[in-house]
């Protein structure tokens, strides 16, 4: 079957051999096998840390991580009570419906809808759906973000991120093309440092030290390669892109974090969260990105 239930988990098959794993925890995707057209044989994707917690006691560290309503510490004064990222990733999703079953790939819908919990922390009215599309060479995971309140009513301001954790050798990494792009430096000392604008002039952005930063109206298409290996992002919706790697310095210091796991992935992350999005009652906005595995030696000789 192409689409299995079991345990709080969603997974996805396709003909062809790739395999996708969402829990309903969180929509957090932990798994992503897929070929690409120079390699026909399935790996793995995505970073998973060994240390992560995938039980539904706290957000998982690794795969893809939905990030709602707020990125990093909350800013707005409608997310005050709420945690670093939100709530998103640290509820119960409802598997919603099968969208899609062809020979071209298989899609799925979770939801998430105003709880108790929920409503404890944020009482703007809103919907969440998430589909998730698996097809021979590419994962697509497109965020549906709705104001369900009536026309007229208050407006819903959020930020969301997909928090992509690549597989892929950190120290050997390049992100492509951001040259040019204005960005923020997490990684400064003061908070008027970080909020410095900055402009990128690396024609590829390694992560060899620590690296936390926030590209402003990015450009919404990213090629990730290293030797033997790469992927392409194409996003819609997601203007701003975060690049972040915490290496040792930081990374030692993350209690769920595997011994030397930084040295094994890179996050590449699309989202809304340099300002917010503004939705009138009854609006819906959509943040999509396409993940394709691909062959790195045709995108390196583009970098």
């Amino acid at each position: 079957m192409p689409v299995e239930q079991s345990q709080g988990k969603v997974v996805l098959k396709h003909p062809k051999g790739s395999s996708a794993e969402i829990l309903l925890y969180g929509a957090s995707i932990i798994s992503w096998k897929s070929s690409s057209s120079t390699d026909l044989a399935p790996k793995e994707r995505l970073f998973v840390s060994g240390k992560a917690a995938l039980d539904g006691s706290k957000p998982v560290r690794g795969g893809i991580p939905v990030v709602f309503p707020c990125f990093g510490a909350p800013s707005h004064p409608d997310h005050a009570k709420l945690p670093q990222h939100g709530f998103a990733r640290s509820e119960v999703w409802s598997f919603s419906d099968v969208v899609m079953d062809n020979d071209a790939g298989v899609s799925v819908r979770l939801t998430l809808l105003p709880n108790d919990s929920i409503k404890a922390k944020f009482d703007k009215p809103f919907e969440l759906a998430y589909v998730v599309t698996l097809s021979e060479h590419q994962l697509s995971t497109d965020l549906h973000v709705k104001n369900s309140g009536t026309p007229g009513a208050a407006t819903l301001q959020f930020q969301a991120l997909l928090h992509n954790y690549i597989r892929a050798p950190a120290n050997d990494v390049l992100v492509t093309p951001l040259q040019g792009v204005t960005y923020y430096d997490k990684t400064e000392a003061t908070d008027e440092l970080k909020a410095q604008p900055k402009t990128e002039t690396r024609p590829g952005v390694d992560v060899k030290k620590f690296t936390d930063s926030v590209y402003e109206n990015a450009g919404g298409k990213y090629q990730v390669v290293w030797p033997g290996g790469g992927l392409e992002l194409k996003t819609k919706g997601f203007k701003d892109v975060v690049v972040w790697n915490p290496q040792a310095e930081a990374g030692a210091k993350i209690g769920d974090m595997e011994a030397g796991g930084w040295e094994k992935y890179i996050c590449v992350e699309p989202g809304f969260v340099r300002g917010f999005v503004t939705l009138a009652g009854g609006e819906t906005w959509i943040g999509q990105q396409v993940l394709t595995a691909t062959d790195s030696s045709v995108l390196a000789a583009k970098v």
